[in-house]
């Protein structure tokens, strides 16, 4: 099991309702879909390797 790292998230009231949708209709906590949508992100911009394939994911896209 990997360690979790604490923190604050400080996020509007409407972006926390959205979320808390989303959520919802996936059966997840809204710290589980904030951790999901990270983690899917990550994947597509190369900065975290994809557990199922073992490989780096990069979107095409250069940072600016």
């Amino acid at each position: 099991m990997s360690d979790k790292k604490s923190f604050v998230l400080r996020i509007d009231t409407d972006t926390y309702k959205a979320l808390e949708k989303w959520a919802a209709d996936e059966f997840r906590s809204v710290n589980g879909q904030i951790e999901w949508i990270l983690s899917q992100k990550l994947k597509e911009a190369g900065r975290i390797k994809d557990p199922a394939s073992g490989t780096t994911r990069t979107s095409g896209k250069k940072d600016q």
